[in-house]
């Protein structure tokens, strides 16, 4: 039975930029596994594929990287939320509702944005082992620790930009993946940020929605503001507008199809 499959640059208005995912949109009661579906990733070979499968109140969503499935994904999100609006039958000013393993996100749209609702995920402060900060090749000027990764504050945007990893020492750490962070020298701009996961299979991921669950709560604190807006400076790049909402954050960004297909089973 064949599927249909897009590729949506996220946190992006321009092709080519951001962060691209793929999207599988899968009948209910569609007969797959997970065998099936990380293979699908593994052939996508994009840092997440998502899969979408309607349900009562909603639609359930999971996400593969090409090793490994994980437990939160806000690239994908906002690339299969676009991809509902866009292809499918969910109406423009529907909200999109995606049961996952991190409990109810939500999505909406206005204005060519579109906003998911996900969970914060603030650090604590920790100190970051000296073969971590050895393998980034950076010095700190903080760390903490996050459910899922670790977050190294640096000296400056250049520092973040200039970080140079040895993604074979990243890849042996305890944790999901690195965030490298320093405030913007931008007047638009509030901080900028890296994130490297190379222990499940993304080198250097080019936007990372859920990065900034942690980015959020962080730079606020720091920063004394609510609203933020980000610019993860990876090759590609992407822009994301942040909201902290006590225990929730407000992800918004834009998203466009680079192409669509059909995948057969």
């Amino acid at each position: 039975m064949p599927f249909p499959l897009y590729q949506v640059d996220a946190f992006t208005a321009e092709p080519f930029s951001g962060n691209p995912a793929a999207v599988c949109l899968l009948p209910a009661g569609a007969n797959v596994d997970e065998t099936w579906m990380q293979a699908v990733a593994a052939e996508m070979n994009l840092s997440e594929t998502a899969f979408v499968v309607p349900r009562d109140d909603g639609f359930s969503l999971r996400w593969f990287t090409p090793v490994t499935e994980v437990d939160l994904c806000g690239h994908a999100t906002l690339a299969a939320a676009h991809a509902l609006w866009e292809h499918c039958s969910l109406g423009p000013e529907e909200e999109a509702r995606f049961h996952t393993a991190s409990g109810l996100l939500t999505a909406t749209a206005a204005n060519g944005w579109i906003t998911l609702d996900f969970p914060a995920l603030p650090c604590e402060v920790a100190e970051a082992p000296a073969s971590l900060l050895g393998a980034l090749g950076v010095a700190a000027e903080a760390t903490g620790r996050s459910r899922f990764d670790w977050l190294i504050e640096v000296a400056s945007e250049a520092a973040v930009r200039g970080a140079t990893p040895d993604f074979a020492r990243l890849s042996d750490m305890e944790a999901r993946g690195v965030i490298v962070t320093a405030r913007s020298h931008a007047a638009d701009v509030d901080f900028v940020s890296r994130f490297f996961a190379p222990a499940e299979g993304i080198n250097e991921d080019p936007v990372t929605g859920s990065a900034h669950c942690v980015l959020g709560p962080y730079w606020s604190d720091k920063l004394g503001k609510t609203c933020l807006i980000a610019h993860q400076v990876s090759s590609r790049g992407g822009v994301l507008k942040v909201e902290v909402r006590g225990d929730r954050i407000a992800l918004s960004g834009q998203a466009i199809t680079v192409f669509e297909g059909i995948l057969r089973e």
